[in-house]
């Protein structure tokens, strides 16, 4: 085999096996950016060490569709980070009676305790002591409401929430995020299926709306992505890129920029299993997931990690057709934590919505165990004074950082031998070598890190000037 086929099949296999892209650049321009272990884009190789997919916590059940105009079909939850306090949307629907499905509303100061309040908006069985927000026409576009704060620099204050609804897919907007008002007559995305949660956000990093919906491919439910500059206009949607993985319904998506690294976007969605029924009494068939890609572009998205987030668990209800549902929206709800939301008990009296909660930056890990291991990366240029680590070890574990050059030698300062073992658990704590923390010299040189972990979980790392 000649040198140039096998260093061909060499960046081939670091394509398929660690996720690069066949267009990235030789040295990746790290800059202060918070780079996550979510994939494998900057890792050169591993040995002993493997990328981890971590697991929400269970915790409180946070908000029952117990009112009449609530009940067991209630579905399609947003929350929202909004200032100093929290915002709920969620579809609610009956499963007797009238089955009119309307938008509700809830509010929280802490994202656990959640309050629905009487708006006095829209009636129902003569009464406005209510938490409905929405059930307007065009019909259907209660079905999945989906709002979101508009963050764009110049956006006029009477828009600062805007939503996306219905089937075709209409555009809302509110000053409050309560009363809420048309943008336009007519749809403004008409390409898709819509039959589930369709959101839109403004994409920082990008400088532009971008939405993500259900299509299908082949029959089997997909998502596609589209961009906007002003809300109403908006580009053909595009199926997402999910390389070789398996063709799955993917139900839902929860698509959210990271709220630490806008330049991450990451995908909840609700993985479904049609062909499967674990409760030979329940009245539909399938049963549901929750699963966990990321993307760097907003439409190639990595799979890393094909196995399970969210699980139905021991509890039998659960394991009806459409539980397991991620919410729209991944919040910072303490110092060192983040909250997420799903439903479980679908279709039953007891119907709700659970907060899960994991360590900040805490979706995925490069982890060693007692044995060790190390991993190195591809060439980076990096800037700032000190490298921050977000990392947990054993008592008896420890995490070692040396430096090299991009030919992969030591440079002096930051070699191993140089790297103290560092063990404790921090979301936030500062790296130093024999001869201190400072690495300002380093700034804008081709550089490699290469990471040693025994019985240890590295979540993040960056280079800052920060204090």
């Amino acid at each position: 085999m000649s040198l140039v086929r096998a260093a061909r099949l060499v960046c081939l296999c670091l394509v398929l096996v660690l996720g690069a892209r066949a267009d990235e650049p030789a040295v990746y321009d790290l800059g202060s950016r918070l780079e996550l272990f979510v994939d494998a884009r900057l890792i050169e190789r591993m040995d002993g060490v493997r990328l981890v997919l971590h697991h929400p916590e269970l915790r409180e059940i946070v908000l029952r569709t117990d009112a009449p105009w609530e009940g067991g079909w209630s579905a399609y939850f947003t929350v929202l980070a909004d200032g100093g306090s929290y915002r709920m949307y969620y579809r609610g629907q009956p499963m007797t009676g009238a089955r009119e499905e309307v938008t509700c509303y809830a509010e929280s100061t802490d994202g656990v305790h959640w309050t629905k309040p009487a708006l006095g908006l829209f009636e129902h069985e003569g009464s406005t002591q209510n938490n409905i927000v929405w059930k307007g026409a065009p019909q259907g576009t209660t079905h999945n409401f989906t709002p979101f704060v508009d963050t764009r620099p110049d956006v006029p204050p009477d828009e600062r929430y805007k939503a996306l609804a219905g089937g075709p897919l209409y555009a809302f907007a509110s000053a409050d995020g309560i009363r809420w008002r048309l943008l336009s007559d007519a749809p403004v995305l008409t390409r898709g299926a819509f039959d589930s949660q369709n959101l839109a956000f403004w994409d920082s990093e990008r400088g532009l709306y971008a939405c993500y919906v259900r299509i299908f491919v082949d029959g089997v439910r997909h998502i596609a992505t589209a961009t906007s500059r002003d809300f109403i206009h908006w580009s053909e949607p595009q199926p997402l890129e999910l390389g070789a993985g398996p063709q799955e319904h993917l139900y839902t998506n929860a698509t959210v920029p990271y709220f630490r690294a806008p330049y991450y976007y990451f995908s909840f969605p609700k993985r479904f299993v049609p062909q499967r029924k674990k409760l030979p009494d329940h009245p539909e068939p399938g049963i549901s997931e929750g699963v966990f890609m990321s993307s760097r572009d907003g439409l190639h998205f990595d799979r890393t990690f094909l196995e399970a987030f969210i699980r139905p668990g021991l509890d039998p209800l659960n394991w009806g057709d459409r539980s397991c549902m991620t919410a729209w929206g991944l919040l910072q709800t303490g110092p060192t934590e983040m909250s997420l939301y799903y439903t479980q008990h679908y279709e039953f009296p007891s119907h709700h919505l659970r907060r899960g909660v994991l360590r900040l930056d805490g979706l995925a890990s490069a982890s060693a165990g007692r044995a060790g291991g190390e991993l190195v990366t591809r060439p980076v240029r990096v800037s700032g004074r000190r490298l921050v680590l977000n990392y947990s070890t054993a008592a008896s574990g420890s995490v070692q950082v040396e430096i090299q050059t991009a030919a992969g030698e030591p440079i002096p300062g930051f070699t191993l031998a140089e790297a103290p073992e560092l063990y404790g658990d921090s979301v936030a704590e500062t790296y130093a070598w024999s001869n201190g923390a400072d690495t300002s010299e380093l700034a804008g040189r081709p550089l490699r890190l290469r990471f040693v972990l025994r019985d240890a979980d590295l979540y993040s790392y960056r280079f800052t000037d920060e204090p």
